[in-house]
């Protein structure tokens, strides 16, 4: 055999192994994430089973004119206090806790929930965001290949899909809640100077007018029309995550809080 074919030989099995183990990694990670994903899942249920049909006082509240956390979120609470609701889509991976660290905006990209480092963050509520004090409430979440996180927002592409998954849920520590979608929109991240809507800077939504614009831009975006519209007034959600099929794509999916 010659020198140069050993070389070769020797390369690619370097390579084959790398590979291997790279796999195993992602794949591990994986699976830790769906443990500790199915274990926060399996606490609020038994919060929910313990606390159903019973209003159960929060430990949390100092004085009588504060809300009642619901009984599913307190264990989750005392774990870790950076959750601030629970996001639920029929038909997907995505069952997972809403965070929102005060300190760090973007601490959720790469920690998970009990605040090590992981690649696949957890869903995080916007900066410009506040549970009980936004109309729009804009909520980042990654693309993982594996499909964790908000790769399933991918599902929305098509409309078949929508139409048989046309609600979220979204319950925060206080209030158990149901959006209907509005939109699914693609998108990019714009420069900081480019003259064009980006439905991420949620921050300028104050107005009457000022929702209204941004809704009619929203329904320019839309892959499809679902029938439902959203008016000054309405609570919305949007989930945020990447898109690969363009430089700096995202999809969105704006959803309104139903009465």
């Amino acid at each position: 055999m010659s020198k140069t074919k050993k070389i070769l030989i020797a390369f690619f099995s370097i390579l084959l192994v790398f590979s291997l183990v790279n796999i195993a990694r992602i794949y591990l990670r994986d699976y830790d994430e769906q443990q500790q994903m199915k274990e926060l899942a399996e606490i609020r249920q038994k919060e929910l089973d313990i606390g159903e049909g019973a209003v159960t006082p929060s430990p949390f509240i100092t004085n009588a004119h504060e809300q009642v956390m619901l009984p599913e979120f307190q264990e989750l609470y005392r774990r870790n206090p950076d959750i601030v609701g629970w996001l639920e889509i029929d038909g997907t991976r995505i069952e997972y806790p809403i965070m929102q660290n005060q300190q760090d905006v973007e601490y959720y990209l790469n920690h998970d929930f009990d605040k090590k480092e992981n690649i696949n963050g957890l869903p995080f509520l916007d900066e410009h965001s506040r549970i009980n004090g936004s109309d729009i409430l804009l909520i980042h979440g990654h693309h993982m290949k594996s499909g964790a996180m908000f790769a399933d927002l991918m599902k929305y592409k098509q409309e078949s899909f929508y139409k048989e998954h046309v609600t979220l849920q979204f319950s925060t520590l206080y209030e158990k809640t149901e959006y209907e979608i509005v939109a699914v929109i693609l998108s990019k991240v714009y420069g900081i100077t480019d003259d064009v809507f980006k439905y991420y800077q949620i921050e300028k939504v104050g107005t009457s007018a000022e929702f209204d614009s941004y809704m009619q831009n929203i329904q320019k975006l839309a892959l499809y029309n679902t029938g439902v519209t959203a008016r000054y007034g309405d609570k919305l959600i949007v989930l945020s995550t990447c898109e690969y099929s363009t430089e700096d794509g995202r999809l969105a999916v704006v959803a309104r809080k139903r009465n």
